[in-house]
């Protein structure tokens, strides 16, 4: 072999050992998934019920991979910060986000300057769960105003125009729009008063400084219990088995067809490696059909799901469409 055939022959041998070098650490890099912890952006403050799914599901994630799935709270404009900063994320399943029906249904329609776009920028993975709003004051002030259903609520709006303020976990969010959509078909006013969060709003609930709010179920739930707030019916249009007594707003409102319902799930940045959402989706599933998550998400008056990503992508979908009728009908709409 010439001097010259055996440098080109070096020379190949090389490369072929580059290559074969670098697809051994793609396909390592692959199957290693996850190889550090990742992190659950929840777009809104601690203690609502986004935050309490995500922290359902992340010491499950924990243990069936072995890495630390992190709950980062990233509250602000009804949602879009902390979406935001998962759509521009590397989508290398790192960094997920537990949308919401808010982030991913209604914001689209509510914003006029969407920072991302909740379906090209994403990669649906499951719906956690859907879940039912309720209709709630703070249990002292509606005794001291002598509320004490949808209807004598409707009643006091009525006779005293402006003096009500309705609380919610943000611009856009289900709450938000759920007492929107109550306001436009009751013909009362009541003044909008935006929190950061679920958790920020129901302290102001809690302590009487708001008046109404139309709650996340599951976040509003040991306040029902514990007697400090009281509930007047759920918004969806169906009565709730955690509150089965609880009427809904349908029918204690006497407003045909009213229905407002919430929904979480969670979602990658558009571009993460399809076998990764696959075994997300598996595991979350899997996770929610757990006896003590499962219990423990109902009695709050969430209902788990764990569905494909194809059926959420198309929940995701026929929300946007949903939503946006009423979006333009409440004539709520941010800037």
């Amino acid at each position: 072999m010439t001097t010259g055939i055996k440098r080109v022959h070096r020379a190949l041998v090389v490369l072929v050992g580059l290559a074969l070098a670098s697809s051994a650490a793609q396909l390592m890099a692959q199957t290693a998934w996850p190889a550090k912890p990742v992190r659950i952006v929840v777009p809104f403050a601690p203690g609502g019920t986004t935050d309490i799914l995500a922290r359902a599901v992340a010491p499950e994630l924990s243990r069936v991979f072995g890495q630390s799935f992190i709950v980062d709270n990233r509250a602000g404009a009804g949602g879009n910060l902390g979406a935001d900063l998962v759509a521009k994320a590397a989508p290398d399943g790192y960094t997920l986000l537990m949308g919401t029906v808010g982030t991913h249904g209604i914001n689209k329609s509510l914003y006029a300057r969407l920072p991302y776009d909740p379906q090209k920028d994403f990669a649906p993975i499951t719906l956690v769960a859907g879940v039912p709003n309720v209709m709630v004051m703070n249990t002292d002030k509606a005794r001291t105003l002598g509320i004490n259903s949808v209807l004598d609520f409707i009643a006091y709006a009525k006779a005293h125009p402006g003096q009500l303020n309705m609380a919610s976990s943000g611009n856009g969010t289900s709450i938000h729009l759920a007492g929107e959509l109550f306001k436009s078909r009751t013909g009362i006013f009541m003044t909008h008063i935006p929190y950061t969060g679920s958790g920020p709003a129901m302290m102001g609930m809690v302590s009487g400084t708001v008046d109404v709010m139309f709650d996340n179920l599951p976040s509003s739930m040991a306040h029902i219990k514990g007697g400090r707030l009281k509930a007047f019916a759920v918004t969806s249009s169906q009565r709730s088995a955690a509150l089965p007594d609880l009427p809904t707003i349908e029918e204690a409102g006497k407003l045909p067809g009213f229905e407002a319902s919430s929904w979480f799930g969670l979602l990658a940045p558009a571009g993460t490696p399809p076998d990764v959402v696959l075994k997300l989706q598996q595991e979350t599933a899997k996770a929610l059909g757990l006896p003590a998550v499962k219990e423990k998400l109902l009695a709050q008056g969430a209902i788990p799901s764990g569905n494909t990503p194809q059926q959420f992508a198309a929940l995701i979908d026929a929300e946007i469409k949903k939503w946006a009728p009423v979006v333009k009908g409440s004539g709520a709409r941010v800037d």
